[in-house]
Order: structure tokens, then C-alpha cells, then sequence
């Protein structure tokens, strides 16, 4: 196992929900020089300054600024996103139900594979809300039970004999975590905020979430595949921090960018997602601090850039190969996958797939291709939602993967270290 793959476990392993994500990342780029910047402070930016932002604690943007002509050297942006599908909280989430056993109320988060979740060792992480110096300033604090807490126990088959012929699931009746045993009512109330170690008269907001508490980790006859949770996406995070942390000592002309946005897996169309103008903005006051008083200056350095959206892809499964495309067949090992769709569900086109597969053959890393088959309809993801608000090229690609949105997914180790190579390389152009 390479140090790389070693420090993808740890990351996934530190980074239950996407505002424990953003907190890791921008604790290694602190470590690594980068300096915080405020939306609501004046910026100071120096050509080869290491900068970050945070948006609602779920999304980063980080950069480092170039030393060229903004508006001839542009943009290397690398975008992902924080979040994964899964289970949130409700508020007054505890109900009590015969043997004063106490369950929570939980809503489904994006798209997650519900039956896969049923008998784990689950936990809470997320983050509260207390009391600031006004209303309109809370103190965010994160959380995260490191012990198993909770289970979603599944009907046994003594009184469902048909569940191995198809199994209809209630989100609201079926997916209810177990907390524990009470004695009663005022107790069953209290719990969570007992294991989460709250004061409840201190909180004033909850955000929290469901994670398999099992560690990530390598299997297979030669530690080939990675099985965790949430490696969509967050190895993705993980392989654009690692790439632009290593050349970050090199000089380059022009703005390498690292954009982390949150709420994907649910549309993107929030204030953090990929859907709002947050990249845009801060892009801008790059060139406007880099470039000052020159008219054009952003929209001939938007023309001079290249994104990568890095969003894991399907590899060809052992078991369902009929489902993907005749003739297009990503492996788990054979390095990063393009993906190509022509209803534009990608941002992917020749010229931004051979920009892309050109970054990859420079730096000795094999390509492949991800097309639906055509009766089947596919997903989208950040490319085409980001050049709703930025016209930029780029390319849509990811790792191959099985088991997209499961508790637990599968990916390859190989493939981690190749896309991060290639992500590097994309780094220095």
C-alpha cells in the first residue's frame, strides 16, 4: 500500500460528513502555508500566495495565485464535491417505541443505496450551532461520536419470506437508527445530546448525519481495492489537495485552483454548491487583485482556463456486465476515466477530452471511457452545473468504482495514485 493510498483511509476515515471533510482539508493547508481568507474582509494577494476560503463550513476553495499575466495564463482548476448520500437528523428526532427502546427520526440525504445501510455500526457526526455574540453570528461547533452508537436493525426473514425476491422500503418507517434503552419519556429525550456529550439548553442549531463507523481499508488478494464509505467523492478531494500540495513549491504562471463544493449529491443549488456563484466571485477578486484597473481582464483569463470535474465514475461490474455500454468498459486499475455523454449530461467535448487524455499520457497515466448505454439514463454532476455560471472548458472524469452511493463502496488503489499523478501534472501546466 502506497503512503498515498495510506493517507486516503485516514482522510475518509476523518471525515464522516462534508463539514469534517472541509475541516481536514483546510488543516493540511494551513500546516502546508495557505492562509485563510474572509468573504467579508478586503483581500491582499501576492503572486505565489497560498490562500483558502470556506463557505458554510461544508465547501473549500483554495489557490494558489500566479505568478503570470492573470489574463493570459488564467485558471487550473480541479472541482469536487464534500458530500455524500446518507441519513440527517430531524429536529425532535427521538421516539420512543415499545421497550422503551429509542429511535431517531432521520431523512434520506441524496441517493443513497437504502438496503445497504441495514445492520451496520453507525454513528453521528456533523456540526451545532450555540450562542454568538449576536443573532446573526452563531458559534459553529463540529461533532463526532467516534464509538458506535446507533443500528438500523432489518426485519428478520421468519416474517418477511419474499425479502430475497425485492424488498420495497419505507424511508420514513424502515431506515430508523436505534439509539438504546430508556426508562422513560424525559430520558428518551436527552439521549442524544447525552452521547453527544451536549448541553441542549446551549444549542440552538443541529446539523448532524449517519456514518458507518466501520474503518476504511484495502481488501482484496493484493490490497488491490479500497472499500470505505464516501469515497464518492471524497477521494476526489483527497487526490486534487494531495496534487496541488505537491507542486505547490513549483512557480506557475498561472492560478491553480482547488473547488470543494458541497451538495452535490441534492442538485447543487445551494449558496456552497456548484450551482451559485461562490467560484465565480472569488476568481474574480483574484484577477481583480492581480490584475488591477484592467478592463477584461476576467473574462480573457476565463478564456485562458481549464477545469477538471473530478467525480468518480462506473467501472464494469463482475457480476452485471450487461449493464454497462457495448464497447466501452472502464476497469477498476486502469486509471482515470473520461466521461462522455451526448445529451450533455457532461461538460465533456473532444477538445476538453483530449486536453485531458494528452495531461494524462505526458505523465505515463493510462485513460479510459465512460459512456451510458443508451437505454439506460445517466447522472449529472459539477461540470455542466459550473458552466451555467462560468464559461469555462473542461472535462468531466472520476475514478471507476462499484457500488456508486452504497454504505460502503469499492474502488482501486492503483487508479487513487494514478489520478493523483495525473491531477499533479494538470498542476503544472
Amino acid at each position: 500500500m502506497t503512503s498515498n493510498v495510506k493517507s486516503l483511509l485516514k482522510f475518509l476515515d476523518n471525515s464522516p460528513m462534508s463539514f469534517q471533510a472541509v475541516a481536514t482539508v483546510a488543516a493540511t493547508l494551513s500546516e502546508a502555508g495557505f492562509t485563510r481568507l474572509d468573504p467579508a474582509d478586503e483581500w491582499v494577494i501576492e503572486p505565489g500566495g497560498r490562500y483558502y476560503v470556506i463557505k458554510n463550513d461544508s465547501a473549500i476553495f483554495a489557490f494558489i495565485a500566479g505568478e503570470g499575466d492573470p489574463a493570459v495564463d488564467g485558471f487550473r482548476i480541479i472541482s469536487a464535491h464534500s458530500d455524500s448520500p446518507g441519513f440527517r437528523i430531524k429536529p425532535h428526532a427521538a421516539m420512543l417505541a415499545p421497550g422503551n427502546v429509542v429511535k431517531l427520526n432521520t431523512e434520506v440525504y441524496g441517493g443513497p443505496i437504502l438496503y445497504t445501510w441495514f445492520d451496520h455500526p453507525l454513528s453521528v457526526a456533523g456540526r451545532v450551532m450555540t450562542r454568538g455574540a449576536d443573532a446573526l453570528h452563531p458559534v459553529t461547533r463540529l461533532v463526532k461520536v467516534d464509538r458506535p452508537l446507533l443500528t438500523i436493525p432489518h426485519l428478520a426473514i421468519h416474517f418477511n419470506r419474499q425479502v430475497n425476491e425485492g424488498n420495497p422500503i419505507s424511508k420514513q418507517k424502515d431506515m430508523l437508527p436505534v439509539l438504546g434503552i430508556v426508562k422513560d419519556r424525559l430520558e428518551a429525550d436527552n439521549l442524544l445530546m447525552e452521547a453527544l456529550d451536549l448541553d441542549p439548553a446551549e444549542i440552538i442549531g443541529m446539523e448532524l448525519g449517519l456514518y458507518d463507523t466501520t474503518p476504511a481499508m484495502t481488501v482484496g488478494a493484493n490490497d488491490e481495492f479500497i472499500s470505505s464509505g464516501r469515497i464518492d467523492d471524497l477521494s476526489m478531494v483527497h487526490a486534487a489537495m494531495t496534487a496541488l500540495l505537491a507542486e505547490a513549491d513549483k512557480p506557475c504562471r498561472a492560478t491553480r485552483v482547488m473547488a470543494i463544493f458541497d451538495n452535490e449529491e441534492t442538485g447543487s443549488g445551494t449558496k456552497q454548491g456548484a450551482a451559485s456563484p461562490v467560484l465565480d466571485g472569488i476568481m474574480r477578486r483574484v484577477v481583480d487583485l492581480l490584475a488591477p484597473s484592467r478592463r477584461q481582464a476576467y473574462y480573457r483569463a476565463i478564456a485562458s482556463s481549464f477545469m477538471v470535474s473530478a467525480d468518480n465514475a462506473h467501472a464494469v461490474h463482475p457480476n452485471y456486465v450487461e449493464k454497462q455500454d457495448p464497447t466501452n468498459h472502464p476497469v477498476l486499475g486502469g486509471g482515470p476515466v473520461i466521461k462522455i455523454n451526448a445529451n450533455c449530461k457532461y461538460m465533456t467535448d473532444a477538445d476538453s477530452a483530449a486536453v485531458f487524455a494528452r495531461v494524462c499520457s505526458d505523465a505515463g497515466v493510462p485513460v479510459q471511457y465512460f459512456v451510458n448505454r443508451s437505454d439506460i439514463a445517466g447522472g449529472s454532476t459539477l461540470g455542466n452545473i459550473l458552466t451555467s455560471q462560468i464559461d469555462l472548458r473542461g472535462v468531466d472524469m472520476g475514478a471507476a468504482m462499484w457500488a456508486m452511493h452504497s454504505c460502503r463502496e469499492t474502488a482501486s488503489a492503483a487508479d487513487h495514485d494514478m489520478i493523483t499523478h495525473a491531477f499533479a501534472a494538470f498542476y503544472t501546466l
